[in-house]
């Protein structure tokens, strides 16, 4: 089985008896691979996981590979305000769900991005004026931003984040990757 890594590995420290998660990172792949070094850990993934006990076992110099969400869309409006409204193009959907957590980044136009904000509702409306799924509002207060958006390469992403359970004490590396080959 090969491993192709994409994006940018990350690793952090973690106690036992204690749950530590890392920061946020923009999902890019459909699995994490996973290594705890010099310590067991139970691991979750998610939006704002907080591991426990009964979470998914790592031993001591183990290697896993777990199942990440990938979800993403191109961005074609941004309005701002105490909440951010942003619009996918017509004939696509928003791809996540209130809860999820996202991050925007905006070619030429940086002070519209932001990192792991929540999503609190998505337009379902399909009357005359409707939106057909293709607005969200998300939960970050862009009110500062006065220039008009006009980016024409921004794209919005689903965020999750890693936490360890400490089983010992020690480091998790995760890393995305593409897999390919048999196992």
């Amino acid at each position: 089985m090969t491993h192709r890594p994409v994006g940018a590995g990350s690793s952090f420290t973690f106690t036992t008896g204690t749950a530590t998660t890392s920061s946020a990172f923009t999902v890019q792949s459909s699995v994490l691979r996973v290594v705890a070094v010099s310590g067991a850990a139970f691991i979750s993934v998610g939006a704002t996981p907080s591991a426990t006990s009964a979470d998914y076992y790592v031993p001591s110099g183990g290697t896993e590979t777990l199942a990440l969400t990938k979800a993403s869309n191109r961005v074609v409006g941004v309005t701002t305000g105490a909440t951010t409204t942003v619009n996918v193009p017509e004939g696509t959907q928003v791809p996540f769900g209130v809860g999820d957590y996202v991050s925007l980044t905006a070619a030429g136009q940086s002070y519209y991005n932001f990192t792991h904000q929540r999503v609190i509702s998505v337009d379902t409306s399909s009357n005359v004026s409707g939106y057909y799924q293709t607005r969200m509002v998300i939960d970050y207060n862009s009110a500062g931003i006065v220039t008009a958006f006009s980016s024409a390469d921004a794209s919005i992403s689903a965020s999750n984040k890693v936490s360890a359970y400490g089983s010992g004490s020690g480091i998790l590396y995760f890393q995305q990757v593409q897999i390919s080959g048999q196992a």
